[in-house]
């Protein structure tokens, strides 16, 4: 029997360049394939664009069809697996085509698992702590599974890195330091009600990666203190919990002993925003202008941690 991939006849050179339209033409590169027949990436760990972005490109796609082919493999049982373009499938069928421009490549499911997230990495402005996390982990799990050989979506391979460990490889493309990237994936290990509120800034990031050690009934205790004491554990209390957990003494009265206890007064630092904004495009948001200051300050504490260990 033919696989899904022969029975999609190619086009001829006219037809390969002609955009797509809501009336399914060929677009450019590739071939065009049914909707029906493209499933998601399995573990895919990434979302769909939210309701506003996911519009605009609704919009684009009616206006200017799928200027960009969705790249996929063939799947033995039939239908193809998307590796990249998962946000582009579902507006093309919120714009009513029936079919897409895609590139159709073998892949066995180490080098898909690369590939797929590689091209998120790259192509997404923001992420989701879960969605790090998640994403760093499963590439984390196939490099190892490769051994050396790490095949980006380009399908070159990338030269050997004997002298790094897996997860330094992934902070190399990622951006991302790699005891950073270790602690995103500890962040795998927190249950769905906690990881939520990483993702929703109710849960601060650094006691997360310290709650993410505790067993998975403490963690549903440490939910039900938090909803009661209506509040979260500063990274001291969280490192405490994490040690007696460790020592298996945490029990749920010495958790709440610990969530009850008055938490030190810390200083307050404001600064005026007409201060900063200057420095800043205008289209930014809070959040990225608070998220270019943190990297900034990190960076000269990291320096400034350099210096000392040099004197």
């Amino acid at each position: 029997m033919k696989s899904s991939a022969e029975k999609i006849a190619m086009k001829s050179y006219a037809d390969i360049f002609r955009p797509t339209s809501p009336e399914g033409q060929q677009a450019n590169g590739g071939v065009t394939l049914p909707l029906d027949q493209l499933h998601p990436f399995k573990h895919h760990p990434f979302r769909l664009y939210n309701d506003e972005k996911m519009q605009e490109m609704v919009e684009s796609i009616k206006q200017n069809g799928m200027l960009m082919p969705i790249l996929v493999r063939p799947l033995k049982e039939g239908g193809f697996e998307i590796i990249s373009g998962h946000n582009r499938v579902e507006a093309a069928k919120r714009a009513g085509l029936l079919d897409v421009p895609a590139t159709i490549r073998e892949m066995d499911d180490e080098t898909a698992i690369i590939a797929m997230i590689d091209s998120n990495l790259r192509q997404r402005e923001k992420l989701l702590p879960s969605e790090k996390a998640f994403a760093y982990k499963m590439k984390l799990d196939a490099i190892k599974r490769q051994g050396e050989r790490t095949d980006l979506t380009s399908g070159q391979v990338v030269p050997k890195l004997a002298d790094k460990p897996a997860r330094e490889k992934v902070a190399d493309i990622a951006g991302e330091n790699y005891k950073q990237v270790s602690r995103y994936v500890r962040l795998t290990n927190l249950v769905p009600p906690l990881l939520e509120m990483v993702d929703e800034n109710h849960l601060a990031f650094n006691p997360a990666v310290a709650i993410s050690f505790l067993e998975v009934e403490q963690q549903f205790w440490l939910r039900e203190l938090m909803e009661r004491t209506q509040s979260t554990p500063s990274l001291a209390q969280a490192e405490r919990m994490k040690l007696l957990s460790q020592r298996e003494t945490l029990d749920f009265c010495a958790m709440e002993t610990i969530m009850t206890e008055a938490k030190p007064q810390q200083n307050r630092l404001s600064i005026k925003s007409d201060k900063i904004l200057k420095f800043f495009p205008g289209d930014f948001t809070p959040q990225q202008i608070e998220e270019v200051i943190l990297k900034l300050v990190e960076h000269w504490y990291r320096r400034r941690l350099e210096e000392m260990e040099g004197r």
